[in-house]
């Protein structure tokens, strides 16, 4: 089912894309924009935010409820929304590739030859992830459902999206202080607002509310949204400093490159001592870093005990989700669709704990 979910995903986020061709005449303005902003929607991707909403509001519709055309269409909402903040990300973080093509700021800096092309880029970049954004509001209003539902999950919508940017802030600001100033709890806070509210919280919550679940579980999807986004942004850093650039389609020098203030370096920096801790210190302070120094790095995080601190943090926010999962009223069927989807997302951390000799198995 899962599968063909994002089959349905994908045909409708291509449908919705003509759509806007006709709705919005973007081609007629610029060809290159549309095709752009077109070709970036459409990239290969999980769909992991579209997906857990049409589940969530499968799970809490009535057994005999026909699932319409409309619910396809509206759940590229939350697809849409991840590629605005993908492209503001992107800009930020000066990255040259997504998804193993290059960025779309990169891609709009060469419309026009200039001998500034970086900032031609960042400027069309910001104003594409704009008119992105205004179509993930005009895909959602596509759902049929009553008023009064329809208007408390957009105003979901639309606070994720305003705490997301609340997150980037977070993470720009502590890009810039001092790695003593950066504590534990302050990594956990910028994970809750940049990666779990957008990617877990709301796509579960949304559909709950749009198919008339109870205020009681929609706290509880809530609570199991930020447990399994902080795992996945705990994931994602671990990814980001011991995978390949072939498995996560960018730069494996990225994540090092911008001094990430992430868990790994958090737990690192508080427990080194004496030579290794201004070892670590100077690398991760370093304007310019090398392979040779990720590579000093990744054994740094397992020395530290970083690694299994980190997977051990996944894996109890994993139990906490499916604890969260089994108390739900929420039909079974989609409540163990929706574990197998979550689950999926981890097979990163099980490998990479087995390639360093970490006995670990997660959410075991």
């Amino acid at each position: 089912m899962i599968e063909e979910i994002r089959k349905q995903i994908d045909s409708s986020l291509a449908s919705f894309m003509e759509r806007v061709k006709k709705d919005y005449k973007l081609h007629l303005v610029s060809p290159i924009l549309f095709e752009s902003i077109k070709e970036f929607s459409l990239r290969k991707g999980k769909r992991i935010r579209p997906l857990l909403l049409i589940l969530s509001y499968k799970g809490y519709s009535p057994k005999n409820k026909r699932t319409t055309p409309s619910l396809y269409n509206a759940s590229t909402c939350i697809e849409l929304l991840h590629n605005f903040m993908l492209i503001h990300d992107d800009i930020i973080d000066c990255s040259n590739l997504r998804r193993g093509k290059p960025t779309l700021h990169k891609l709009l800096g060469k419309i026009v030859k200039t001998k500034s092309q970086d900032k031609l880029g960042r400027d069309l970049g910001i104003i594409a992830g704009d008119i992105v954004y205004a179509f993930a509001i005009d895909a959602f209003l596509s759902i049929k459902e009553p008023a009064e539902r329809k208007e408390r999950a957009l105003k979901y919508f639309v606070q994720t999206a305003a705490f997301t940017a609340m997150g980037e802030f977070i993470d720009t600001i502590h890009g810039m202080e001092p790695l003593k100033k950066i504590k534990e709890k302050d990594v956990f806070l910028n994970y809750t607002l940049k990666t779990a509210r957008y990617t877990f919280d709301c796509p579960l919550v949304t559909g709950a509310i749009l198919a008339g679940a109870d205020n009681k579980d929609i706290k509880k999807l809530s609570e199991l949204g930020i447990m399994i986004g902080q795992a996945f942004q705990i994931q994602d850093d671990i990814i980001g400093i011991f995978d390949s650039e072939k498995n996560i389609g960018k730069s494996i020098l990225s994540d090092l490159a911008e001094s990430k203030k992430t868990l790994l370096v958090a737990h690192a920096y508080e427990h080194l001592k004496g030579t290794k801790k201004k070892q670590f210190t100077d690398i991760f302070n370093k304007p310019k870093k090398t392979y040779k120094d990720l590579v000093a790095v990744r054994k740094i995080f397992i020395d530290a005990g970083s690694l299994p601190y980190c997977l051990k943090h996944i894996d109890s926010r994993l139990k906490k989700t499916l604890k969260i999962l089994a108390s739900l009223k929420m039909r079974s069927p989609y409540k163990n669709i929706i574990e197998e989807a979550l689950f999926q997302l981890f097979d990163h951390s099980n490998r990479i704990a087995h390639q360093n000799n970490i006995s670990h198995k997660l959410g075991a």
